[in-house]
């Protein structure tokens, strides 16, 4: 018995990722569909050791899916996720589109597994920001141990958070620095070779950007509403890996030994923190792992109950594609046990 996946998007990093990991993590599959849009049908991508030819998103027949996996964009999903919706296929969505919708779910399986029951209001499921899924699946544990009443947090952002034309341009911008050609700058608003970047997405009245504004509410709406916090987000030179610098201030006493016993119990968390040279995690270090890397934990003496620590992930995998593939594992195990065509 098996379930027929599309992945929207099958093209782009995401949804190669996407693939990758339903191929990984042996997803109970009957076949899975890859769909692009137009321009990319008949395009060739892998699937495990299959390759898949590309189905062009305006023709694909959502009926005939159990699941679809949309790594597309706002646009496309704003057009096509409420089509495949209505046709009975459960979409799991990675846009910013449906993130805050009051009646679609937006989930990460180790922090609020439960919440996904509010799928079956819209058959439509939110994948969070990629720099916020690592961060509360850091934070969960240690809430759950103090309750978290206050969090500033400083992103370290790479380009493939942007996507290809992004990696492409810190690539060609890098080489043109060692060759001594003009730098062109297409995608970010400032050179990003030997640079950062305090700025992703729109700027906000208030002068967050949006990307900042997403961290908030999003892990508000995850993890606890009543939690205060306000985020800087950079994007930095580095081509896969989101690192955050995390600033905890809790609400009841917590020790360093008790964060520590926390994060070795918690799934999805890996803490790697020894004071020493190298004994901790860097973004180059977690490319193709799963796991969401804790480092560099201490006390802050700056406040009564206060913790800091170093979070890295790989932002294609739990950032987006992982969190994606999690979220159908839990949905096909507790909520739709038999494929339509079974």
């Amino acid at each position: 018995m098996g379930y027929v996946v599309a992945v929207i998007g099958a093209t782009g990093n995401v949804g190669r990722e996407m693939l990758n990991i339903l191929a990984e993590r042996d997803f109970p599959v009957a076949r899975v569909d890859a769909v692009a849009s137009r321009r990319s049908q008949g395009r060739e991508v892998s699937f495990g050791d299959k390759t898949l030819k590309c189905q062009a998103l305006e023709f694909y027949d959502f009926a005939a899916a159990d699941i679809a996996l949309f790594a597309c964009g706002s646009g496309p999903a704003g057009e096509y996720a409420p089509k495949a919706a209505a046709a009975g296929c459960v979409v799991i969505d990675n846009s910013s589109l449906y993130r805050m919708e009051p009646d679609v779910p937006l989930i990460v399986p180790e922090v609020n597994p439960a919440d996904i029951a509010g799928y079956t209001q819209r058959n439509i499921i939110a994948n969070p920001n990629c720099s916020t899924a690592q961060l509360v699946v850091a934070l969960k544990p240690l809430h759950d141990l103090a309750k978290i009443r206050r969090v500033v947090v400083a992103t370290y952002q790479s380009v493939s958070g942007a996507g290809n034309a992004a990696m492409d341009e810190l690539f060609s911008q890098t080489r043109a620095v060692f060759v001594n050609d003009d730098l062109t700058r297409e995608h970010f608003t400032k050179q990003i070779a030997f640079n950062v970047i305090p700025h992703i997405d729109v700027f906000r009245d208030n002068g967050d950007t949006k990307e900042e504004w997403k961290m908030v509410v999003e892990t508000q709406k995850m993890l606890d509403p009543e939690i205060r916090m306000n985020a800087t987000c950079v994007r930095v030179p580095v081509f896969v890996g989101h690192s955050e610098a995390v600033n905890i201030e809790f609400e009841n006493p917590i020790s360093e030994n008790e964060a520590r016993d926390a994060f070795e119990a918690a799934p999805g968390v890996l803490l790697v923190d020894r004071r020493e040279d190298e004994g901790y995690v860097t973004p180059i270090e977690c490319v193709g792992e799963y796991e969401t890397f804790v480092s560099r934990l201490r006390l802050d003496p700056s406040v009564e109950n206060g913790l800091s620590m170093w979070v890295v992930s790989d932002n294609l995998r739990k950032g987006a594609a992982l969190n994606a593939v999690q979220i159908a594992e839990l949905l096909v195990q507790k909520y739709m046990k038999t494929p339509r065509a079974a």
